[in-house]
């Protein structure tokens, strides 16, 4: 398990990039850290990694301080969101220095997925285009067997497919291994069909998380209509997080985690009676209207 625990972090005296965030990972889970550019994604996982150091607050992996922490390390990957390889490295240098650092490296599985890939193994890395090298980089990192891998702006530079590719690799992993995987993105659509968590970095802070399935289960869309004139006011036996009304037509977001929102709908006699599932950018668009922020502010 990570826990996070009252960290701060600050560049300057006057400005914390994070400031008093606490947060738990459970193991051989998928977490999903999204937020703009600039909430703090890179810093928080650089703090995990022992990159910087905290002004205050302690992460802990395994109940054990992360900070140094040579053993621990043997156990963490990373792959920064800015690649980093050798210049004259080929992806077989790169394999045999991950090797010299991790001792459940697994040198046939980068074979093995460079081939499917069609990478050339003795090439160098700098004659590669850019989805070509972070492919490279997950190889390795996949390879390596960590216990708990961290990877920010995960997909960035691969195509569709290559995407696709590289996220059942991650869960084969975590489901084979109890893998723990923390990925970054500023794109939701990147993280829902892949996280089982995912919190919203914001301002320094987690502002928001849940566990995917909860969200997508308890948040509804209801367009409705009624024989009699109504108003926000008819729907107070429902929680209501959004109410529009456009003609005889309202459209509500509704929390339903006792699942019994439906029924009473229909006892109010509806002439239309929609009940729709939100896309998880809407559910997010609504939560953060609920705490009353703007979307757009905020991702």
């Amino acid at each position: 398990m990570i826990e996070i625990k009252n960290l701060s972090k600050s560049f300057d005296k006057n400005k914390y990039v994070l400031e008093n965030l606490n947060c738990k990972i459970d193991d051989a889970h998928i977490y999903g850290l999204v937020g703009a550019n600039g909430a703090g994604k890179s810093t928080l996982l650089r703090l995990i990694n022992s990159i910087y150091q905290a002004n205050k607050g302690e992460i802990l992996i395994d109940g054990e301080n992360v900070y140094d922490n040579i053993k621990l390390k043997e156990d963490m990957v990373f792959i920064l969101d800015d690649l980093f390889f050798y210049p004259s490295y080929s992806l077989m240098d790169m394999a045999n220095y991950y090797e010299a650092l991790y001792p459940k490296f697994d040198i046939n599985y980068v074979i093995e997925i460079a081939n499917k890939l069609k990478l050339e193994l003795n090439a160098r890395i700098s004659s590669f285009s850019k989805g070509m090298r972070r492919q490279c980089a997950l190889i390795c990192a996949l390879a390596t067997n960590a216990k708990y891998m961290f990877f920010d702006e995960t997909y960035d530079g691969l195509d569709p497919v290559m995407r696709k590719f590289f996220k059942s690799l991650l869960v084969n992993m975590m489901e084979k291994n109890g893998t723990t995987i923390i990925m970054t993105s500023h794109n939701l659509r990147e993280l829902e069909d892949i996280c089982d968590n995912l919190g919203l970095l914001y301002k320094g802070n987690i502002l928001f998380e849940s566990d995917i399935d909860s969200l997508k289960t308890d948040m509804y869309k209801v367009q409705i209509s009624l024989k009699e004139d109504f108003n926000k006011n008819t729907f107070k036996g429902l929680k209501v997080l959004s109410y529009k009304k456009l003609g005889s037509i309202a459209t509500l977001i509704i929390d339903d985690t006792k699942k019994d929102s439906k029924e009473y709908l229909k006892s109010l006699n509806p002439i239309v009676l929609d009940f729709l599932p939100l896309t998880l950018e809407e559910v997010f668009i609504y939560q953060m209207e609920a705490l009353g922020y703007e979307f757009d502010e905020v991702i």
